[in-house]
């Protein structure tokens, strides 16, 4: 039998947002306060995200998968929710000297068809994460 692999360096990256975190969501307007957690799974390779919140006046939930794909030298990121049931599917690079991880897909829009993702992910300490999410073309 052939062993499996192992996580690397790269997967420490995702390691660091382990935990049960507190979060804002603000977007046009609109402020959502909710928990995240996430953890290392399946061997270390892989981090689960469970994320809880209110949105437009329901109750909103979301899994996350990332891992750090060896092959292909990327960090790659699922995103699934409670409002569809097709995912966002995004790749991307860690700039280890501004501790930032930027990550580029595509995914459903609100009305159905496929939109651009880019997230930028900030983590000045092993305490904070700063996280923006942009959909479509916007950049900033």
């Amino acid at each position: 039998a052939q062993e499996g692999p192992k996580p690397g360096p790269e997967h420490q990256v995702l390691k660091k947002q382990e935990g049960t975190w507190d979060f804002v969501m603000k977007f046009g307007g609109m402020e959502a306060k909710g928990t995240q957690t996430a953890r290392m799974e399946l061997g270390g390779l892989w981090l689960v995200t469970n994320m809880e919140t209110e949105l437009f006046g329901q109750k909103f939930a979301g899994k996350g998968l990332d891992t750090y794909d060896a092959a292909s030298k990327k960090y790659r990121a699922y995103w699934f929710d409670s409002m569809g049931t097709a995912p966002v599917a995004m790749e991307g690079d860690f700039d280890k000297a501004k501790r930032t991880l930027t990550m580029e897909g595509t995914g459903p829009g609100m009305d159905g068809k496929p939109m651009k993702y880019r997230s930028v992910s900030v983590m000045p300490d092993d305490d904070t994460i700063n996280f923006t999410m942009y959909m479509g073309d916007a950049k900033d």
